[in-house]
């Protein structure tokens, strides 16, 4: 049976005006490391696409227009999310095979790469297995919303970064190579989360609609009816800079693979059950 180890981080972000200290965090006994993402509002899609419009030609903001209207959101849980996208050798070790480019795994660093070429369906199954073992916490995806959310990191802009600073926080194209590259190696945003735009594409819990933003609910919105099409975010190591960006949208087949798509996982703390508790004194 799986343990976490709980522990609180130390930094400082403006999320709705507040300032969060400290930030509860845990290491799951599959080590993997989950921060604390506080409950609270933002403003979901892009808000300055004048701005957008000066980085990307003119024929491609229609396709864009997904990302719109912004609209204000509420989450109203806080939940953990972790800290680095799911690795090479993490989904080996629970799932026992080597998924995508045989190249990434001869790598010398190829454990510590994310995993990529893993279908929505199968991430589920990974999932599971996960949950069987532990009885501490409920491990998922996180939804669009809680992506952004946290992607964000109370920043209102394109990036939660200048774009000059691009190369310390982001792997896309230019600064990649064009491959893949260890997680975890960047700046983290300023709830210590790494690779949330750049080096592989997340996959997130929500079905595809290109326009939800249209009709989302202002109170922990999940996403449109099911459907076989699931939310990609985040952009890629193959990106050019305009596309890694914190609002950024795609979608791809959930039972289907893509080399520049992976995960990052977010958890839920189970409570008690005290209804099946022994109460009684002695």
């Amino acid at each position: 049976m799986f343990k976490a180890t709980l522990k609180v981080l130390s930094f400082f972000v403006l999320v709705t005006a507040t300032p969060f200290l400290y930030a509860e965090s845990f290491t799951a006994s599959f080590g993997v490391e989950f921060v604390n993402i506080p409950a609270g509002e933002f403003v979901m899609g892009t808000q300055d696409f004048d701005q957008l419009a000066k980085e990307v030609k003119a024929e491609r903001l229609e396709n864009l227009k997904k990302e719109l209207p912004p609209h204000k959101v509420t989450l109203s849980k806080p939940f953990y999310l972790a800290t680095t996208e799911v690795t090479q050798s993490l989904w080996k070790e629970i799932m026992g095979y080597e998924p995508g480019k045989i190249k990434r795994w001869q790598r010398d660093d190829w454990a510590e790469l994310p995993v990529s070429r893993v279908s929505w369906d199968s991430v589920q199954e990974f999932i599971q297995i996960l949950n069987d073992m532990d009885e501490g916490y409920h491990f998922r995806l996180p939804t669009e919303a809680e992506w952004e959310y946290a992607a964000r990191a109370g920043t209102v802009g394109l990036r939660p970064f200048k774009y000059e600073e691009m190369d310390d926080y982001a792997w896309y194209r230019a600064s990649s190579g064009d491959k893949p590259m260890p997680v975890g190696q960047l700046k983290p945003n300023a709830f210590g989360l790494h690779d949330m735009i750049g080096n592989v594409w997340e996959w997130v819990a929500d079905s595809y609609d290109a326009d939800y933003y249209k009709v989302s609910p202002a109170l922990d919105p999940a996403g449109p009816e099911n459907s076989s099409r699931k939310v990609m975010r985040g952009g890629s190591y193959h990106c050019t800079p305009e596309r890694v960006r914190v609002g950024i949208r795609g979608s791809y087949v959930q039972n289907r693979s893509l080399s520049i798509l992976g995960f990052r996982l977010a958890a839920d703390k189970i409570k008690p059950d005290l209804s099946t508790a022994d109460l009684s004194a002695d």
